[in-house]
C-alpha cells in the first residue's frame, strides 16, 4: 500500500501526458467525420426556414426543459409561424450527433437564423434578455408583422 505521501509524490512524478484527443488538432480531425450525406442533409434542413431549431421533442411537446425554453423565448418574441420549423433531434441519432459536430456545439437545442448558427438556450436566454435577440428577428424579417 502507498503511504499518502509516497503517492502524492509518485503522482507528482508520473503524472500523465495531455490527452491527445482534447488537443485542438483532434477537434479538426474529428469534424471531418461528419459524413458528406448527413452534412448535406443538415445543410438542407438548415435552409429549409429562416428560423430553425433542433430540439428534442416537437414544439408541441418539448421531451427537455431546454427545448421548451427555447420555444417559449421565440414565442415571446413573436417569431412568425410560416418562417419557423423544429426538428426532433431523437428521432434520427445521425441528425443528434451530426448537428452537434456540424455546429461545433454539443447541446441541443440549437437555434439557426437565416442560415446563421445562434446558439442554444443558454445564449437565447441571454440575448433575449439584453434584445440583441429582438433586434437579430427583426433585421432578418422573420417576426409577425403588425398587420397579420
Amino acid at each position: 500500500m502507498f503511504s499518502r505521501t509516497a503517492f502524492s509524490v509518485a503522482s507528482q512524478t508520473l503524472r500523465p501526458r495531455r490527452n491527445p484527443l482534447l488537443s485542438p488538432r483532434f477537434a479538426a480531425l474529428q469534424k471531418s467525420f461528419l459524413s458528406t450525406e448527413v452534412r448535406s442533409a443538415i445543410d438542407k434542413a438548415v435552409a429549409s426556414a429562416p428560423v430553425v431549431l433542433f430540439m428534442k421533442g416537437t414544439p408541441e411537446t418539448p421531451q427537455c426543459g431546454f427545448s421548451r425554453a427555447a420555444i417559449q423565448i421565440l414565442g415571446l418574441q413573436g417569431v412568425n409561424p410560416q418562417k419557423f420549423t423544429a426538428f426532433n433531434v431523437l428521432e434520427d441519432e445521425d441528425l443528434r450527433q451530426g448537428i452537434k459536430e456540424y455546429s461545433d456545439w454539443q447541446t441541443i437545442p440549437q437555434l439557426y437564423v437565416a442560415n446563421e448558427f445562434v446558439g442554444g438556450t443558454d445564449i437565447l436566454m441571454s440575448m433575449h434578455q439584453d434584445g440583441s435577440l429582438s433586434k437579430l428577428l427583426e433585421e432578418k424579417d422573420v417576426l409577425v408583422s403588425a398587420d397579420e
